[in-house]
């Protein structure tokens, strides 16, 4: 007989500190104060680098932030050596900020966070104070998970994207984009779009490289050569995929109707239709991870960094999404 007990709540999500130097700490107060107990997280960082004057309260554990006011930023707290100043990030602090990062992934891997959310770091600031030997925080979540090979989403309310190659050199694409890697990506996102957003059976629109995708080899051969046998041998496994398309059609609303994501061949393919039709409420998630990793989509911003006026909508709809994420997951196992 099925149990009528009513589900374990969530428990709430990581918020890592990222570089307190920049905007992240002044996110975390204005997050809070949006979202109150409506999506519970907590923060991992050191108090003394939020803004003058936020309502905070110590936490010894994930299971507390509960018990926090609505108006009142739980902190899970974890001391650096040094102050934050804004917009100048410390060599003394680069050790400290990789430290919470590991962190939340431990406790999201013991099932004491719902899914981690990462604010931005500065990958030099690290780099140069601490030795850090990964390209960003992707690749460092990685490692601390074990995994080879993850796919970045960048998502928002309208549309998901998935950059097949990412920070490289436009010239370098057609060499970097193998059948092996365009294989790669489409299963973990139709994996993840499966776990972490309910979907039972994705339909990704696959993107050509060339103008025109190619134009039937005119224009470039990669479709001919890379794209279409990949997309041939998965719709052969039942993978409901369209393409390989041309971009500057896939975009406009009635042609987003048609797919749940759309995987994109190089990084500007893929973020800037994104970035226009919702500029401050993207969210990057890393997908092929085995917990929940979702991020706001942009940097830690220095220039504004201390003078309250960074915008939270990326970083609440980074919770949000976590959130939902979480929600999915849970019911899917």
């Amino acid at each position: 007989m099925p149990s009528s007990a009513a589900p374990e709540p969530l428990p709430p999500i990581a918020l890592t500190c990222g570089e307190p130097s920049g905007i992240g700490p002044e996110l975390a107060v204005k997050a809070r104060r949006a979202l109150g107990h409506d999506v519970p997280f907590f923060w991992i960082g050191d108090p003394a680098h939020l803004p003058p004057g936020s309502r905070w309260a110590a936490i010894e554990g994930p299971e507390q932030c509960r018990d926090v006011a609505v108006d009142t930023l739980p902190v899970l707290r974890h001391d650096f050596p040094a102050p934050a100043r804004a917009g100048e990030p410390s060599a003394e602090n680069a050790a400290s900020v990789i430290e919470v990062i590991a962190r939340g992934v431990d406790l999201v891997r013991r099932g004491l966070a719902a899914a981690l959310c990462t604010a931005p770091i500065h990958k030099k600031a690290l780099k140069d104070g601490a030795g850090f030997a990964f390209p960003g925080h992707t690749e460092y979540l990685a490692h601390l998970a074990g995994v080879e090979h993850v796919v970045m989403m960048l998502a928002c309310e309208d549309l998901r994207v998935v950059p097949v190659t990412i920070h490289i050199p436009l010239a370098d694409v057609p060499a970097a984009l193998t059948a092996d890697l365009l294989e790669r990506t489409i299963r973990i996102t139709d994996a993840a779009l499966r776990r972490d957003f309910g979907i039972v059976r994705p339909r990704l629109a696959i993107a050509g490289l060339n103008p025109h995708a190619g134009e039937g080899g005119t224009m470039g051969h990669e479709e001919i050569d890379v794209i279409r046998p990949v997309i041939a041998a998965l719709r052969d496994e039942r993978f409901v995929l369209s393409g390989p398309l041309s971009a500057d059609t896939m975009f406009h609303a009635a042609a987003r109707a048609r797919y749940d994501a759309a995987l994109c061949m190089y990084h500007d393919q893929a973020l800037i239709p994104i970035k226009t039709i919702d500029f401050a409420g993207g969210v990057n998630l890393t997908l092929g991870l085995p917990f929940i990793r979702t991020s706001p989509d942009h940097g830690t911003a220095f220039d504004i960094a201390g003078r309250d006026m960074a915008d939270p909508s990326s970083l609440i709809a980074a919770l949000r999404m976590a959130r939902r994420c979480a929600q999915s997951a849970a019911i899917g196992t």
